[in-house]
């Protein structure tokens, strides 16, 4: 059984490194993901992926353009569900401030957010949305079919030394 997830991402990237945040809870735990969530009540999906930014990564976004939309599918037990499809609509943005710790709140699951290169962001140790904008910052297109896993790991702990610090 399928939880169906909808949310709008930020690609934000200078010098060849991508803004990521490190994820707190869902399936991509423990791992490096986009800027981004799920649409509050009544709100638009411009005005979603600016609040998101600002509130995962206290940077203030300016967002250029949508890029397109890309879904997941891959295995995820929680409550009743085996399985999530999780679609996701992306958006360039160049973003102003500095990086803060985010606040921590009832839904928040960003627990902090850096630059990170982009060959050190790998299937490994990123959620499938960063593997997708890095392809995307590679070669301009993004997936016109689903991107499904059949298999997934959901990673156990926290970010290790080694993972790059939470800054």
């Amino acid at each position: 059984m399928y939880h169906r997830a909808f949310g709008v991402y930020a690609v934000i990237h200078k010098e060849n490194k991508l803004l990521v945040i490190h994820k707190g809870r869902g399936p991509y735990i423990n791992r490096f993901d986009l800027p981004g969530g799920s649409l509050e009540s009544g709100e638009g999906l411009l005005d979603a992926v600016i609040r998101e930014v600002k509130e995962e990564t206290g940077l203030t976004a300016s967002v250029k353009k949508q890029i397109g939309a890309v879904d997941f599918k891959l295995p995820w037990q929680w409550k009743d569900f085996t399985h999530v499809h999780h679609t996701a609509v992306f958006y360039t943005a160049e973003v102003n401030g500095e990086i803060q710790i985010p606040e921590q709140f009832a839904g928040q699951d960003a627990l902090g957010a850096e630059w990170m290169p982009f060959e050190k962001l790998l299937a490994a140790n990123s959620s499938p949305l960063v593997i997708q904008a890095i392809k995307w910052l590679l070669s301009s297109e993004v997936p016109l079919e689903t991107v499904v896993y059949s298999e997934w790991e959901i990673k156990e702990g926290s970010f290790q030394e080694g993972d790059q610090g939470i800054r």
